[in-house]
C-alpha cells in the first residue's frame, strides 16, 4: 500500500505518470493502474468457486443419487465425501482424483442448507450436571488395558470429574455418582444423560430407565433427562471434557495397582482442573464450582447402595450365569435357588437369609472360563482326593503346595485339603496357601492344626519374616562358660 500512497500522491502535485514511474522505477502501466483506481473503500473478501473439471461430468447424478439416499439413514452411516471417491472408483469407473469429488458434495449440501441446521448454544444454571462416558488406556497391575472412563461435568462452572469401570452399566454409572456427590457434598437438580450411558434411554417422547437408577434419583431427589439421538450438542460441555480429561490426566497411561487406587488419583487431578480460569468468563473454575456447589441438594443421611439383585438357579456343578459369564458358587449349593447381588466391581452370590456366601470380582465381556473361588470347592474335593489332578484348584495354588499334593498319598491329600478349607474360612484362600507352602518349605507336614494357626498369623501381619539363623551365638556362649569352669 505504501507504493499506492507514494503515486497518488506524486499525482496529486501534478507530476506525470511517466515521470512518476522512472522516478519509483516503475512500469508505467503498473503507475496508469494505480492512477486508475476510484474507490479504495475496503470490499467484502469473495471465494472464487473453481470451475468443474470434467473429470467430475457425468457423475453428478449418481452421487446425487446415493446423497439423497442417506436422508433415512443415521447420521454415523451416511456417506463422506471419501466413501463416496472409493464407490465411484469401484462401481463406476471414476478416473478423476478426490478433490473434485469433494467440492462437489460440500456445493451439494450448502445449496440444500435448511434454517434448522446448525446448532444453538445452550445456556446452563448452577447445579446441573452433565454425564457420558469414554474410553481409555491404563496400566493395572502391571498390565495395560483399557477402561471405561465415566465423566460428570458442571458444565456452569465446566468443572470436571472421573472414574474408571470395567463397564458402562447401571451400577458402575449410580456408583461413580454417588462417589462424585459424596465428594462435592451436594447433589444437583438435574442430570443430562447420553442414550448409551446404561441407565436409560428416550425412544421419541418416551424414557425408559434402569430400577437401579430410578431407585437413585429417588434417593437423592434428582431428575433425569435423556439426549435425542445423534444430538451430542446437548451435552457438549461433557463431550469435550471426555476428550480433555483423557488428554490430560491419562497421557502418560496412568500405572495404578487396582481402579480403586486410580480413581483416587483421578478425582486429586480433577480438584486441582478448579485452579484455572475459566476459558470464557476468565474467573476461577473453583469459584464458579462453588455457585454450582451451593446451588445443588443437600446429600442424604445414608449414602445409596448400587447393588442388582437377582435370583439364579445353580446347576448341577453349584453354577451360575451372570450375564454372559459363569460363576462357580460351589458344588455344595447346586441346583439350589439363590439370589445374586450384581455391584460394579463384585458379584455376590447370597443364601435364602442373605448371608454372603461367595464373592467374586466382576468380569465384564465375554469370559470363557468359568469364574470361581477357590476356596468353594475345597470341601468336596476333601471327601474327593481323588478328583485333585483333574480340579481347578491345582492350576491356581503356588509350586510348593501343588507338588506336595501331586506325590501325597491319598489320606494325606485328604488332611491337607481339610486343614486349607479350614484355614481359609478365617485367612481366606490365598494366605491359606502361603501359609502352607511356608511348612512345606521347611519341611513339616502341613496337614495340621498348624496351618490354621499360621495362617491366621500372616492374616493379621503377626508372623515375623524368616530368615537364616546365626548359631555361632551359641557356640560363643558354650565356649564362654567353658572357659569360666575352668577358670
Amino acid at each position: 500500500m505504501s507504493v499506492q500512497e507514494t503515486i497518488r500522491k506524486l499525482d496529486s502535485e501534478g507530476i506525470s505518470g511517466r515521470k512518476i514511474a522512472v522516478q519509483l522505477n516503475l512500469s508505467r502501466a503498473t503507475v496508469a493502474k494505480y492512477l486508475s483506481i476510484t474507490n479504495y473503500s475496503p470490499a467484502p473478501p469473495r471465494t472464487g468457486q473453481r470451475p468443474a473439471g470434467s473429470v467430475i461430468t457425468g457423475f453428478e447424478e449418481t452421487i446425487s443419487t446415493w446423497l439423497e439416499g442417506d436422508r433415512g439413514r443415521p447420521r454415523k452411516q451416511r456417506h463422506t465425501a471419501q466413501r463416496v471417491f472409493d464407490r465411484l472408483v469401484d462401481e463406476e469407473n471414476y478416473q478423476g482424483t478426490y478433490s473434485p469429488v469433494q467440492r462437489f458434495i460440500k456445493r451439494y449440501k450448502q445449496e440444500r442448507q435448511s434454517d434448522n441446521d446448525g446448532f444453538l448454544e445452550l445456556d446452563w444454571a448452577p447445579g446441573t450436571i452433565q454425564v457420558d462416558f469414554g474410553e481409555a488406556e491404563v496400566i493395572l497391575n502391571g498390565e495395560q488395558k483399557v477402561v471405561h472412563l465415566f465423566v460428570v461435568t458442571f458444565p456452569y462452572s465446566n468443572m470436571r470429574f472421573a472414574q474408571a469401570y470395567g463397564g458402562q452399566t447401571a451400577e458402575c454409572v449410580c456408583h461413580g455418582l454417588r462417589t462424585v456427590l459424596e465428594h462435592i457434598g451436594s447433589v444437583p437438580h438435574r442430570m443430562i444423560f447420553d442414550n448409551a450411558t446404561g441407565v436409560g434411554r428416550r425412544v421419541k417422547t418416551k424414557v425408559l430407565e434402569t430400577k437401579l437408577f430410578a431407585a437413585f434419583k429417588a434417593h437423592y431427589r434428582s431428575e433425569a433427562k435423556y439426549c435425542n439421538p445423534y444430538s451430542g450438542n446437548e451435552k457438549g460441555n461433557v463431550e469435550n471434557a471426555v476428550g480433555f480429561l483423557r488428554r490430560n490426566l491419562m497421557v502418560p497411561l496412568p500405572v495404578a495397582a487396582s481402579l480403586e487406587g486410580l480413581n483416587k488419583v483421578l478425582l486429586e487431578r480433577c480438584d486441582r482442573l478448579g485452579d484455572k480460569p475459566h476459558w470464557r468468563r476468565k474467573i476461577l473454575i473453583k469459584d464458579l464450582f462453588a455457585q454450582d456447589v451451593q446451588a445443588g441438594l443437600a446429600l442424604p443421611g445414608v449414602g445409596f447402595d448400587p447393588v442388582r439383585y437377582e435370583s439364579r438357579k445353580a446347576d448341577k456343578y453349584g453354577h451360575l450365569k451372570v450375564g454372559s459369564n459363569t460363576y462357580a458358587a460351589g458344588p455344595v449349593f447346586a441346583r439350589r435357588s439363590l439370589t445374586v447381588g450384581i455391584r460394579h466391581d463384585v458379584v455376590e452370590i447370597l443364601d435364602e437369609q442373605a448371608s454372603v456366601l461367595r464373592r467374586f470380582p466382576r468380569i465384564f465381556g465375554d469370559h470363557p472360563e468359568i469364574i470361581m473361588e477357590p476356596s468353594g470347592v475345597l470341601a468336596l474335593l476333601a471327601h474327593r482326593p481323588g478328583a485333585w489332578a483333574n480340579s481347578p484348584v491345582r492350576a491356581v495354588v503356588s509350586d510348593p503346595v501343588r507338588d506336595w499334593m501331586d506325590t501325597a498319598h491319598t489320606e494325606d491329600r485328604r488332611r491337607l485339603l481339610t486343614a486349607l478349607d479350614k484355614a481359609s474360612e478365617t485367612a481366606g484362600f490365598e494366605t491359606a496357601i502361603q501359609a502352607a507352602g511356608q511348612i512345606i518349605e521347611q519341611g513339616d507336614d502341613p496337614g495340621h492344626e498348624t496351618l490354621s494357626m499360621l495362617a491366621r498369623r500372616l492374616a493379621e501381619g503377626t508372623e515375623p519374616e524368616t530368615g537364616d539363623v546365626d548359631l555361632s551365638v551359641y557356640d560363643r556362649l558354650f565356649a564362654a562358660q567353658e572357659e569360666s569352669v575352668l577358670a
